[in-house]
C-alpha cells in the first residue's frame, strides 16, 4: 500500500505527526511494535505520575494533623498503587487508539525495518513480512533505559524505569544511581511508600542540570525525608551473587559498599536505532543521535527522524513539537525553526522542579550583565495555607535590555506554573512587563511577580 507519510514510532512524537499529516490532508499510516502512546503514555510520562499522585495523597494522610484533620489506620496497599497506574497508562493508550482513528491514520502493528526508496517492511507476530511505501517517512522510534557495564540490568536486583513501575512488592530499600528527572521521581515515590532509599549521583549536584540554588533546595527537601545522597560518586561493581544486591562506591573518602533489595539505574537513555535499516537506507548518525536538518530531514531524501533519537532535549513536548514542525513543513506551510533555547523542563517529585532558559552561572557565562531575584513560598500566603512553603521562584533578566533570560521554580505546582515565563520569552517580554501585570492573589503564580520585583529592587512581601 502507498501512503503519503508513513511514521515508524507512536510516541508523543510519532502520533502527534500522524494526526497533524491527516489534519492536512495526507494519507497515513503509523507503524507501532508494541503500545501505541511510546514509552511516554506507557511506561514513562504518565503511568510515573499516576504513582507521584499516589505518594502525594498518601502523604498528606499521613500529615492530616498538620490541617487540623484526624485519621487512623492510615496505610497502603503498594499493589493497589502499581495497578491504577497501569490502568491510568492503559486508558491512555486506548486513547491514542480513539484520536488515530478519529483522523483516520492507519495503525499498522509490528516491528517496522527501512528500506530504500521510502519503502518500511514491517513483519508482524506471526513472522508475517508486508512491504508499505510513501512519499515522506518519519522516524520515531524513541529510547530505552541506557545501561552501564558496571550494572548491567537484569530486570529483578538491578532494574530500569519498566520494571521500577510494575515491582509485584515493594522492597524495603532501593539504591539508586542517577538523580536526574526519573531518579529523583522515583525516590520521592518509593521513600514516600515507605522504603529507605539511596541515590548516587556521579555529579556535584543532584539533578545537575537545574540552576544550583534550586539543586541545593531540593538537596535539603530530599535529606528531610529521610533520603541519602550521595554526590560526587559513582557505582564500580555491583554484586547480585547474594540474596540482595551489593552495590561499590567510588567516593572522595574512599570506596563504600551498600546493600539493598534492589538497584534501580536511572543514568540516562540509549536511543533505539539499531536494526532499523539506517545503514542499509544511508541515514548519518553521530554520537547514538541521527543526524537532521533544523526541519528534521536526514541525510536520506525523503525520510525524517524526530523525537529522543535526534539531538536536543529527550522530552515528549518536544518530540510532538518537533513532529508538528517536521509535518508541516513536509507541508509547505510557513514554518519557523524550533527555539531550543525556551523549551521548559519539568521533573514531578514533591517539591516539583520547572525550569526555562539559562541558569545563573550559564548566564554569566554568556557575559551578560545580570539582575537577579528570588521570591520563597515561606512568603507566599497561597503556599503558607497550603501547607506547602518550600521552594521559590528565582528569575534571571539581561540588566541592559531587560530580557528574560531565565527562570527557575522549585515548590508546589510549578510545572503548572512555568508555562508563563515560556510563553514571555517567547514574546519577549521585558521583567518592567511582568511588574506591570497584575497576578491574581492569593496564589502561588503571583511568586513569579514578586520574584522580578526583588530582581529590579521593587519587591513588597520581602
Amino acid at each position: 500500500m502507498i501512503y503519503d507519510l508513513l511514521v515508524l514510532g507512536s510516541g508523543p512524537g510519532g502520533y502527534v505527526a500522524a494526526i497533524r499529516a491527516s489534519q492536512l490532508g495526507m494519507k497515513v499510516g503509523i507503524i507501532e511494535r508494541e503500545n501505541l502512546g511510546g514509552i511516554c503514555l506507557n511506561w514513562g510520562c504518565i503511568p510515573t505520575k499516576a504513582l507521584l499522585k499516589s505518594a502525594q495523597v498518601y502523604e498528606y494522610l499521613k500529615h492530616v494533623d498538620e490541617y487540623g484533620l484526624k485519621a487512623e489506620a492510615i496505610d497502603k496497599d503498594f499493589t493497589a498503587v502499581i495497578a491504577r497506574s497501569r490502568g491510568v497508562a492503559d486508558a491512555m493508550s486506548k486513547g491514542v487508539a480513539f484520536l488515530l482513528k478519529k483522523n483516520k491514520v492507519d495503525v499498522i502493528e509490528g516491528n517496522g525495518k527501512l528500506q530504500i526508496n521510502k519503502k518500511i517492511e514491517v513483519t508482524d507476530n506471526d513472522g508475517q513480512k508486508t512491504v508499505y511505501e510513501a512519499d515522506h517517512i518519519i522516524i520515531a522510534t524513541g529510547a530505552r533505559s541506557r545501561e552501564l557495564p558496571s550494572m548491567p540490568i537484569d530486570g529483578e536486583k538491578i532494574i530500569g524505569y519498566r520494571e521500577a513501575l510494575t515491582l509485584p512488592k515493594q522492597p524495603k530499600s532501593m539504591i539508586i544511581v542517577g538523580s536526574g528527572a526519573i531518579g529523583v521521581e522515583f525516590a520521592y515515590f518509593y521513600n514516600s511508600m515507605g522504603t529507605q532509599v539511596t541515590v548516587v549521583e556521579y555529579l556535584p549536584n543532584i539533578v545537575p542540570l537545574e540552576d544550583k540554588d534550586v539543586s541545593r533546595q531540593f538537596a535539603r527537601s530530599l535529606k528531610k525525608s529521610k533520603v541519602k545522597l550521595m554526590t560526587s560518586s559513582e557505582v564500580i561493581a555491583v554484586d547480585t551473587s547474594g540474596e540482595n544486591v551489593k552495590a561499590t562506591i567510588k567516593t572522595k573518602k574512599g570506596e563504600e559498599i551498600l546493600e539493598a533489595d534492589i538497584l534501580l539505574s536511572a543514568v540516562g537513555i540509549k536511543t533505539n536505532i539499531e536494526n532499523i535499516g539506517l545503514e542499509e537506507v544511508g541515514i548519518l548518525t553521530d554520537k547514538d543521535k541521527i543526524i537532521t536538518n533544523d526541519f528534521y530531514q536526514t541525510s536520506a531524501a525523503g525520510y525524517y527522524a524526530i523525537g529522543d533519537i535526534v539531538s536536543g532535549p529527550a522530552l515528549a513536548h518536544v518530540a510532538s513539537a518537533e513532529g508538528i514542525t517536521c509535518i508541516e513543513k513536509i507541508a509547505g506551510l510557513q514554518t519557523d525553526k524550533i527555539d531550543y533555547g525556551n523549551i521548559p523542563g519539568c521533573t514531578y517529585a514533591q517539591p516539583e522542579i520547572a525550569s526555562v532558559g539559562f541558569t545563573e552561572a550559564q548566564a554569566l557565562e554568556k557575559g551578560y550583565e545580570i539582575k537577579v531575584g528570588k521570591f520563597p513560598f515561606t512568603a507566599s500566603g497561597k503556599a503558607k495555607a497550603a501547607g506547602t512553603p518550600d521552594g521559590f521562584v528565582k528569575v534571571i533578566f539581561d540588566a541592559k535590555y531587560g530580557e528574560w533570560l531565565g527562570c527557575h521554580m522549585i515548590g508546589a505546582g510549578v510545572t503548572d506554573m512555568i508555562a508563563e515565563a515560556v510563553v514571555a520569552r517567547k514574546l519577549e517580554t521585558t521583567g518592567h512587563d511582568i511588574l506591570k501585570t497584575i497576578h491574581p492573589h492569593p496564589t502561588m503564580s503571583e511568586a513569579v511577580m514578586e520574584a522580578v520585583a526583588d530582581a529590579y529592587g521593587e519587591v513588597i512581601h520581602l
